[in-house]
């Protein structure tokens, strides 16, 4: 009963250990001396200028999760692609997959309309 799941807890068991191991053997066989010059946040080998905790404009955090919104969409977009041909919506055949799709698609777009005049694209 139990006979297929071994193959499974051998390849997690194999994964543990080994994360384990590396751990252990980078911590044991690095070496750290650390020096003022080191302890220095490094910023393209410039001097740090400024705190590193500046408050940054919230479009910035807007455009990410615009970009992470749109790109799971997209991630979304491709299995439906490749299960095309084998889509059958309320037995209209393809024509019901398209309709899905196009449903999706005009979500997405009265989103990214909304976003675009409320002005989260602008840069000042």
């Amino acid at each position: 009963m139990l006979q297929p799941y071994i193959p499974l807890v051998l390849l997690i068991g194999f994964v543990a250990f080994s994360a384990v191991m590396m751990v252990a053997l980078s911590h044991l066989f690095s070496s750290s001396r650390p020096t003022p010059i080191k302890s220095l946040p490094y910023e393209s080998g410039m001097t740090p200028l400024g705190n590193a905790r500046e408050r940054y404009d919230v479009k910035f955090y807007l455009v990410a999760v615009l970009f992470i919104v749109f790109d799971i969409e997209v991630v979304f977009m491709m299995p439906w692609a490749v299960a095309f041909r084998q889509l059958d919506l309320f037995g209209m055949g393809i024509a019901g997959g398209l309709v899905e799709m196009a449903i999706f698609v005009v979500v997405l777009a009265v989103g990214y309309i909304y976003v675009w005049k409320r002005g989260a694209l602008e840069w000042n």
